[in-house]
């Protein structure tokens, strides 16, 4: 029988649920327990497919096709599980799913409200879960922030599905803040205990308590912890800033977390194994080298629009033993070949990422034509392999003028073009090509040597795709088309050869990177990187 653990948060938003959330599913995956997370999101977007990156961070996509949260990407990389669509839930998602209910007439005239017929959506997708994963243990975040208006109906949900599942089947976790004042020297409980008491006034008792601090937690404070929000001493659980997010499951471990949880939810404890992250955290911590890696985009001001490629060439950095320096280029600022020399320099590769739109185009074209030129390791994800594309086409292959279809409906070659099946459609939510998808790789070629086989499977997000009626004229420029579709009709991998390292791929290999298995296209670049 699955186990539930409810994941909420007070005090203050961002404060790293999602990771406590995927630290936890380690700690009971190195016990040798199955775990599937979820993340329920309060906004009313169906999925954050239609989100500016600057506003929600990242869009992960899965396996099968799913659009959502960041979190997610969090809980894959620790746990090491693929997840998919019934893993992230929002109340876009359960409100337009009902509604089309009661437009078939399922509710038979009935008055349809948000207790019962919200809650008991929102229940139904953590069965669904359930069911189809059947998993020991069932981590569910709440997103945003207890006595938030919007969060107010999974609180409801998970309070009703509680008391359902009986004592010893479901447990709830709040995540806090622990201020720290400088003038008085003390870390103040009591945003603490007025978060736990707003949460006992939706009906929600935690049984542990997760406190986010910059400070070790006296003695006195976590007893005063305990006795005013009516837990155990031994479930308050400090969480301090570290420098590395790896660390916190060790952090956890060392205050007997996971133990806990397990002898409130009634099973038995279970020796960990956590030798592998132990020694993964070690290399992180004592690193023996440092490489400078670029990552040029536009939406550089948050470092969370990019998270997954950030950890991805951490995780290949860690392979090195060494620590990954990324420096943040605005593509923008690259407009001006001069100013692109010159923010290129100390670098010793690059990414290009995926990204939607014209603006900071140019520039990226840019970076990858001094790539190319100063044989730079390079990396181009989606958008910035059709962007490596557009400016060999241009600068090489004699194309002048060459761009995509997406930037320019009348240019002269447009090597880029919309996909076949996205011709006819105009709405923009969930309608990409989305999800994995299988790739052939050439023989031989510096792909699939990384990889280490010729058939591979990747994520996708795009509607735009390499134009096939001058993939001749390119390659015979000399630039290797080295990963296709099984029916060969989509180019998904591009390469100079003799370039240390010049791949670029429609896919987004970000999504299944792992800290302890890093993604073969960023350990190509970054084995490239430490070879300067």
């Amino acid at each position: 029988m699955t186990k539930y653990i409810f994941i909420t948060g007070g005090v203050v938003s961002s404060l790293g649920k999602g990771i406590i959330a995927a630290s936890l599913g380690r700690l009971l995956r190195a016990r040798g327990f199955s775990v599937i997370n979820q993340k329920f999101d309060p906004y009313i977007n169906v999925d954050p497919g239609t989100m500016s990156p600057f506003q929600h961070g990242e869009v992960f996509v899965t396996d099968d096709g799913a659009e959502t949260d960041l979190d997610l990407g969090h809980y894959e990389r620790f746990t090491d599980t693929s997840l998919g669509k019934l893993n992230n839930v929002t109340s876009g998602s359960v409100y337009s799913h009902v509604i089309r209910k009661e437009r078939r007439g399922d509710y038979l005239g009935g008055t349809v409200q948000v207790i019962p017929h919200i809650t008991n959506e929102i229940k139904s997708r953590i069965n669904g879960a359930s069911k189809q994963f059947q998993p020991d243990f069932q981590l569910i975040e709440i997103g945003g922030t207890v006595g938030d208006i919007e969060s107010l109906p999974f609180v409801e949900a998970i309070r009703q599905f509680k008391a359902e599942a009986g004592i010893g089947n479901a447990i709830s976790i709040h995540c806090t803040l622990l201020p720290y004042l400088p003038t008085s020297g003390e870390l103040k409980t009591k945003p603490s205990q007025h978060s736990v008491n707003v949460l006992r006034s939706y009906g929600i008792q935690p049984e542990v308590l997760v406190c986010r601090t910059t400070k070790p937690i006296p003695k006195t404070e976590k007893e005063k912890l305990a006795l005013f929000c009516s837990v155990p001493k031994e479930a308050v659980i400090e969480c301090r800033d570290m420098k590395s997010i790896y660390e916190v499951p060790l952090a956890l471990e060392a205050q007997n977390m996971a133990k806990v949880v397990l002898e409130m939810l009634r099973v038995p404890d279970k020796k960990a194994d956590l030798k592998d992250w132990e020694k993964l955290v070690d290399r992180i911590k004592n690193p023996k080298k440092t490489v400078k890696v670029a990552i040029a985009g536009k939406y550089t001001k948050l470092s969370d629009a990019y998270i997954s490629v950030v950890e991805s060439l951490k995780h290949a950095g860690y392979a090195n033993d060494a620590a990954v320096d990324i420096k943040w280029i605005n593509s923008e600022e690259c407009v001006d070949e001069a100013k692109c020399k010159e923010l290129m320099q100390d670098v010793k590769a690059v990414v290009v990422p995926g990204g939607f739109g014209i603006r900071g185009i140019e520039g990226k074209l840019n970076v990858i034509k001094y790539a190319r030129e100063n044989n730079v390791p390079f990396l181009g994800l989606c958008l910035g392999m059709q962007c490596a594309v557009i400016e060999y086409a241009r600068n090489v292959a004699g194309l002048k003028g060459a761009n995509s279809a997406e930037f320019d409906e009348n240019a002269p070659y447009p090597v880029i073009d919309l996909m076949l099946e996205q011709k006819n459609v105009h709405a923009y939510g969930g309608t990409m090509r989305l999800g994995a998808y299988d790739c052939i790789l050439k023989k031989g070629s510096k792909a699939a040597k990384a990889y280490g086989k010729e058939k591979i499977s990747e994520r996708h997000r795009h509607r735009y795709e390499v134009n096939n009626e001058y993939i001749k004229q390119i390659s015979d420029a000399g630039l290797v088309f080295s990963g296709m579709s099984p029916d060969g009709m989509l180019a998904e991998v591009v390469e100079l050869p003799k370039l240390d390292w010049f791949v670029a791929s429609q896919f987004h290999p970000e999504f299944k990177s792992r800290p302890e298995k890093p993604h073969p296209l960023f350990k190509g670049l970054i084995d490239a990187a430490m070879k300067k």
